[in-house]
């Protein structure tokens, strides 16, 4: 720098902050602030409100059905088991079979006995052989002769008699061998025609009844060898079986059991302080959990009295009273595939 320029001037001093201004940025975060305080007391709140507030009411009931013990009404030796355990059924199908010996010795039995009766009505709807009608007439034309010789004889002897030749001693001898020749003659006539005319209104019928009640023998001995094949008695699935083949199975003892898993129920408890809107006829929705949470609409079918160990006590000693239960029954609305019983449904209380 020379003598003849001038000094350099200095840089304008920057003007100072007003008085009660903020530093740059200040207002954004003041607001940042405010809402994040403003977030932290609503999250606090809805806990507050989640954790205090009352858990709503569960229900639990247990799907079921009918479970049927099929057995025999004869006793027998198992022989043969003609499904699986899990096998679905028809009602009729053959299930097992039993060995019966004394059914086949009575079902011949019976045979015979139905075989005799039904010969002995017909002999006396038939009435009496040709044969027999003949024989019956020989014997009476016989006693009629030796009746008609009878009285001869008695004419003779009657008038000697009366002529002093012989003795009143003869005389009486012929009349009784007359009598005894005529009533003779009597009989074997009724013999003849008891033969043509066959036998009593009475036996007839006697002899139908028999013939009927050797049939009924014989019906009730096939009903005995029916019960030896085992059949279902409705449609359903084929749960444990409680003999094997081989074993000796007594009249009534059950072979296996079959379950109708196409119509079950869902059974629950209800206090009767829950009872309030439940009728029969009145709808619930459930939730199956071995189906997936599934929600299936039942209907209420049946409510009755539950025992007593479900009663619930009042906890209060001064006040309440003694709360009931009761086991209401309930169907689906519509088939469900794949609800068997065994599984829980859940109901959300109240609904």
């Amino acid at each position: 720098m020379t003598a003849a320029d001038p000094p350099a001037a200095d840089p304008p001093a920057a003007d100072p902050p007003a008085a009660g201004a903020a530093p740059d940025g200040g207002p954004v975060r003041g607001a940042a602030l405010a809402l994040a305080g403003a977030a932290v007391a609503l999250l606090l709140a809805v806990g507050l409100w989640l954790g205090f507030r009352p858990a709503p009411g569960q229900l639990q009931g247990l799907v079921d059905a009918r479970e049927l013990r099929v057995a025999s009404k004869v006793t027998g030796r198992l022989a043969a088991i003609h499904v699986r355990e899990g096998e679905r059924v028809e009602s009729g199908q053959l299930l097992a079979t039993l060995d019966s010996p004394e059914v086949a010795a009575k079902e011949r039995q019976a045979a015979a006995a139905v075989e005799a009766a039904e010969a002995m009505a017909a002999k006396a709807e038939a009435g009496a052989r040709p044969t027999e009608i003949a024989a019956a007439e020989a014997q009476w034309r016989r006693a009629e002769a030796a009746a008609e010789l009878a009285r001869v004889t008695f004419a003779r002897i009657d008038r000697l008699a009366r002529e002093g030749v012989v003795p009143g001693q003869k005389r009486d001898e012929a009349r009784t061998n007359m009598v005894a020749a005529e009533e003779a003659a009597r009989a074997a006539r009724a013999q003849y025609e008891t033969a043509v005319e066959g036998a009593r209104v009475e036996d007839r019928r006697a002899a139908k009844a028999q013939a009927a009640q050797a049939a009924a023998a014989r019906a009730e001995v096939e009903a005995a060898r029916a019960e030896t094949r085992i059949v279902a008695p409705a449609a359903g699935e084929v749960g444990r079986r409680l003999a094997e083949p081989g074993e000796i199975v007594g009249a009534g003892y059950p072979v296996m059991l079959l379950t109708e898993t196409a119509a079950p129920w869902v059974t629950v408890t209800l206090r009767e302080d829950q009872m309030p809107g439940v009728r029969p006829g009145s709808a619930l929705v459930g939730t199956v959990p071995a189906l997936g949470d599934r929600r299936v609409r039942f209907t209420v079918e049946m409510i009755a009295p539950a025992g007593d160990y479900a009663t619930w006590r009042a906890t209060r000693q001064s006040s309440g009273f003694d709360v009931r239960g009761f086991e209401v029954r309930l169907r689906p609305a519509e088939p469900v595939e794949g609800l068997r019983p065994g599984m829980s449904v859940l109901f959300a209380w109240p609904q």
